[in-house]
């Protein structure tokens, strides 16, 4: 074993693994942003075209392994790194927890070379692959080994594409299987290979798993189709008077007893979709006399060359690129803020509800709903607010006021306050955009706040991150995964942990949107457990009364809900009463929701323009922006939070914000 934790053993030579000459590795980079974040030893590797591609692939050797330690991003909450054990085999890159569990057959996961992009950092050492539905982030600890995980990278990944070159051709004919027996005749399949699977899933069966047992072992199980289909293969080319050796006989018993878990865990899962579903929405749509439908439907942006745009930008912040108008829908991150609230009836039930661990079930529920359009909204992206844009929200049927503004630029900072009887709800949301090739990461800090005046409680939670896969495939789709914490600041009564679980890509059908729950009391222990799909609701059975807690409704233009539809609309007994930041007043916003997409993106421009030369004439005084309606504070952690400070709801009574002087955005 090297020193520095890479194994050479069983591998090629040093000297033949690392060609100097590898022909993307001393490119400089492409990129043409003028993002600030940007970074000269960032490039992205997304295609190796070399002359070996057009050779015989048959004359193609597998590249060596190639394998050891190298450091890890943690996935939740996305914080951190870790130290992994990392296999590269025949373009298959595994990993696990230590070299010992890779000889044992534990494997953490499993990514094929050949379906990532990978984007690498010379500068830090760091190597980033894409497949669409799988990211991982990796680092070296010295040059050196970054430069034999590239290289080694680059010959594996060639390996792979001309693997499948060879499948389309014919040299290798691709098998089929059942998820529980092997496709392969009576004559080759050992004998023994049914009978060590029935046994290993029937013992697994008879014991009692609940819903998130079976999640968490799904997370530590893995499926591999790769592997599978290449033991089938060797397995066939081996005569019948052959003994096929235990190694083999283990992973293929280990591959079919995984894929019984993911069966096992889909059934399990059930439950909670079958209550669901059989469970009336809890919040029926009401009736508030407002548009029902927008001026126009969302307009087509196949055209739009999202592409070159993030290609542009790979690893940057989004944040900091502006993007054109019909990549927009006709609603903005501060409207956006305003959407949480949706289901603010769940906090009008916790506020009601004296028993302190059923209240924590209703304030979660809060805490997943704001999730619930996000999977019908990856097409489109909210518009971005201009420094100062502000937003209303007075909703009389629901009993909320809320006031929002955007109060820093870079970074983007959007804070919100509202209130009614029951309760007061308050944030500011930073949002870090991270593109990696086939995905978009949005990663938010802050904390959310909600306070119970009734019972003086005050909890408070983080968010979790936002993914969008496949983002140039007509396969895209969006997920959350992470883990929030509810805690009641006023109270150590109770905690609450929920897990946004995140799919694999052979069980993504399986655990697809899954969000599970425990509400735990001061000594840790659970009290009550929910569970379900952030998209289609949520299912507590240790109620005094099992029932759905919450339920969605469905989705119209934009993916828009009735509430959303409502969020733009200008009421013209409202109009006279808004100050001209108001975002229902912001021309850009209004041409895109009546379809004048090129309309809406020349004035986009034009007021990104007039935010550059307002930052500038401050620049030139030496001033800094200054909220209007929200100051800086610390929470009681020492974090900068944005407050209310409480003069919005004054000034627009007493005396009008057309008496007062204001800021022109447009």
């Amino acid at each position: 074993m090297d020193p520095n934790g890479f194994a050479l053993n069983r591998s090629h030579s040093l000297a033949s693994g690392l060609e100097k000459s590898s022909p993307t590795w001393n490119k400089p980079p492409q990129s043409r942003s003028s993002s600030t974040v940007s970074s000269p030893h960032s490039r992205l590797v997304s295609h190796l075209e070399t002359s070996t591609a057009g050779e015989n692939p048959l004359d193609m050797p597998t590249p060596g392994l190639c394998e050891g330690y190298l450091l890890k991003r943690r996935k939740w909450p996305l914080k951190g790194w870790h130290k992994r054990y990392f296999v590269l085999e025949a373009g298959i890159l595994r990993y696990s927890k230590s070299q010992h569990d890779v000889s044992r057959g534990r494997v953490q996961g499993s990514l094929d070379i050949s379906q990532a992009v990978m984007s690498i950092n010379k500068k830090s050492n760091r190597i980033d692959l894409d497949a669409g539905d799988i990211l991982y982030h990796m680092k070296a600890k010295n040059h050196e080994l970054f430069y034999i995980w590239v290289t080694k990278l680059q010959a594996h990944r060639l390996y792979k594409k001309n693997e499948a070159v060879q499948v389309q051709s014919g040299f290798l004919q691709p098998l089929s299987f059942s998820p529980i027996a092997l496709t392969v005749t009576d004559a080759q399949k050992p004998p023994s290979v049914n009978t060590a699977v029935n046994s290993k899933v029937s013992a697994w069966l008879q014991q009692s798993h609940a819903p998130e047992t079976c999640a968490q072992e799904l997370n530590r199980c893995h499926l591999d189709l790769s592997e599978l289909n290449r033991l089938i293969q060797r397995l066939q080319a081996l005569e019948t008077s052959q003994v096929v050796s235990n190694g083999d006989l283990q992973r293929i018993i280990s591959i079919q007893v995984k894929t019984c878990f993911v069966l096992i865990a889909a059934l399990a899962t059930r439950k909670y979709r079958a209550s669901i579903s059989r469970a009336p929405n809890s919040v029926a749509p009401k009736s508030t006399g407002q548009r029902t439908k927008l001026p126009a439907l969302c307009p087509d942006n196949s055209h739009v060359g999202l592409m070159a745009i993030l290609y542009n930008n790979i690893g940057k912040d989004l944040a900091r690129v502006s993007m054109p108008a019909a990549l927009n829908e006709p609603v903005n991150l501060l409207q956006r803020l305003c959407e949480e609230l949706e289901y603010s009836e769940l906090l009008d039930t916790a506020a009601n509800t004296p028993d302190p661990y059923h209240r924590m079930v209703y304030i979660a529920a809060f805490a997943i709903s704001g999730y619930s359009t996000a999977t019908f909204r990856n097409r489109y992206k909210p518009v971005n607010p201009v420094l100062g844009e502000t937003y209303e929200c007075i909703q009389e049927d629901r009993g909320f006021k809320l006031i929002s503004e955007q109060v820093c630029h870079h970074p983007p900072i959007s804070a919100c306050h509202a209130e009614s009887d029951n309760f007061c709800f308050w944030q500011d949301q930073r949002w870090k955009n991270k593109f990696w090739g086939k995905s978009l990461e949005i990663i938010p800090t802050g904390m959310v706040n909600v306070t119970l005046p009734k019972y003086g409680d005050h909890y408070e939670w983080n968010k979790v991150v936002t993914c969008i896969h496949n983002v140039f495939s007509q396969q895209r789709y969006l997920e959350h995964y992470g883990e929030v914490t509810i805690q009641n600041l006023s109270s150590r009564v109770c905690t609450c942990k929920i897990t946004f679980v995140k799919s694999r890509y052979w069980g993504s059908e399986t655990n697809k949107n899954e969000v599970q729950g425990t509400v735990l009391d001061e000594s840790g222990s659970v009290i009550h457990r929910f569970g379900g799909l952030w998209h289609e609701g949520i299912f507590c059975d240790t109620l005094p009364t099992p029932k759905c807690v919450w339920k969605p409704n469905h989705l119209l233009y934009y993916g828009f809900s009735s509430f959303a539809m409502e969020m733009n609309e200008l009421r013209p007994e409202l109009e006279p009463f808004l100050p001209p930041s108001d975002s229902r007043l912001r021309p850009d916003q209004r041409m895109l929701e009546d379809g004048l997409v090129d309309e809406a993106d020349r004035k986009k421009d034009e007021i990104e323009e007039l935010q550059r030369l307002r930052r500038k004439e401050l620049s030139k005084k030496g001033e800094e922006h200054v909220p209007r309606f929200f100051k800086k504070t610390k929470d009681q952690c020492g974090r900068d939070v944005w407050v209310t400070k409480g003069t919005y709801w004054d000034l627009r009574e007493n005396p009008g914000f057309a008496s007062l002087e204001n800021v022109k955005l447009w």
